[in-house]
């Protein structure tokens, strides 16, 4: 037999050989490099949110009031300032994160849990 012929190659130490299942895939090691340079949007209000089952879809918008004028009623417009499509990955990671947020604005006392949410969580 010679040394590159199946028969002759050791496969014991690999887990399909002794497991069946495909080997693992190495984790990849991944680098967070800043960009000082990119540009930021503000917005004041979320105007849609989707998830179609791939995406989770989140539109963001900023409100433009027109001209004050003493007695007439307040008057303004909002615009789209940003989509956000993530895929579920991120999606999950974004809601874990604004819970960690969420839980950190209510230990700080910024923001105070339903009564309702409270009953209902502890239940």
């Amino acid at each position: 037999m010679s040394p590159d012929s199946p028969a002759a190659r050791d496969t014991s130490s690999t887990p399909a050989a002794t497991t069946g299942s495909p080997p693992e895939r190495p984790t990849a090691s991944i680098r967070y490099l800043d960009r000082a340079d990119m540009v930021e949007t503000f917005a004041d209000s979320i105007t849609g949110l989707v998830f179609d089952g791939q995406t989770l879809r989140i539109e963001f918008g900023v409100t433009r009031f027109d001209d004050v004028k003493p007695g007439a009623p307040i008057t303004g417009r909002r615009y789209p300032a940003c989509r956000l499509v993530l895929p579920p990955a991120a999606a999950v990671d974004l809601i874990n994160r604004m819970q960690q947020i969420a839980a950190a604005l209510t230990q700080a006392g910024v923001v105070r849990q339903r009564a309702g949410a409270t009953a209902a969580k502890n239940a």
